[in-house]
């Protein structure tokens, strides 16, 4: 995975923050695609009704894509929607879905899936990512994040990667506004790559302390893992989080890895002093 979001693997919902147009196309997805199957329709049949590709359709029932009001209330009247209060909650779900999202000015900046992932994201309860080669981007400093991103992404110009860094501060300040929470799980070796210069090092270990300094506050672990990657699809979202626990079983606990945390930054403090 490249671009903005290398390290988020998975994510819960249900917190206060409103849904985006993708969390709101999904609900109504899932609801849809209920309906249909209540009625024992084949997609095809549906998709063929409305004048329709099944793949379209597909996407419709998937949360990828919007739906026109005209396809959606020909739906309903296909499966027999009557109650008004129904229709018009997946109505209202099918107008918030088409709306613009808060990451698409730098849309053409993301991989695929992502801005699907950060309207998700900005919907959940709790966040769950485990990172092998850098800070997660929900836990970097600003520096941090100019270093590691043109690292990641090569091609990007200076003026991506100031947008970028912008986009990695909205989703910081989004997730402490909303109060989610955020377990992470790092490997030792993401606080020793060197990624710019040692003061940033430095710069980005002591927010970490930060962060864990506050026991309401998410906890940060480290351990031998793998890299994450941005996933949506409800399968491969359980077989993460079935790799993100066996990874918390073998991490350090979160006194022990704060304790790490302060000599890695010690040590790299030492080597700043001589930047200068």
């Amino acid at each position: 995975m490249t671009g903005a979001l290398p390290e988020q693997a998975a994510q819960g919902t249900g917190n206060n923050a409103p849904p985006g147009p993708a969390a709101r196309r999904r609900r109504l997805g899932a609801n849809l695609r209920r309906l249909r199957e209540a009625r024992s329709l084949r997609l095809q049949d549906v998709a063929a009704r409305l004048d329709l590709a099944a793949n379209t359709l597909s996407r419709i029932e998937t949360g990828k894509a919007p739906t026109r009001t005209s396809y959606l209330i020909a739906m309903l009247d296909l499966y027999g929607v009557v109650n008004p209060g129904q229709r018009k909650l997946l109505t209202d779900l099918a107008r918030d879905g088409q709306g613009t999202s808060w990451w698409a000015a730098y849309d053409d900046l993301l991989p695929a899936g992502a801005g699907h992932y950060l309207d998700l994201e900005a919907a959940a309860a709790q966040v769950r990512a485990f990172a092998a080669q850098a800070v997660p981007g929900l836990l970097q400093t600003a520096d941090y994040a100019a270093a590691a991103i043109p690292a990641t992404v090569p091609s990007l110009t200076a003026s991506g990667v100031r947008q970028l860094v912008a986009l990695q501060l909205r989703r910081q300040e989004m997730t402490r506004n909303s109060k989610q929470r955020l377990l992470a799980i790092l490997d030792e070796s993401a606080l020793l790559r060197s990624i710019g210069t040692a003061r940033t090092i430095v710069g980005q270990l002591r927010h970490l302390l930060a962060a864990t300094a506050d026991p309401a506050e998410p906890d940060i672990a480290c351990c031998v893992g793998p890299g994450g990657q941005v996933i949506t699809r409800c399968g491969d979202v359980r077989a993460v989080q079935s790799t993100f626990t066996l990874l918390a079983r073998a991490a350090m606990s979160p006194a022990d890895s704060t304790h790490l945390i302060q000599n890695t930054a010690t040590r790299w403090e030492r080597q700043a002093t001589y930047e200068h």
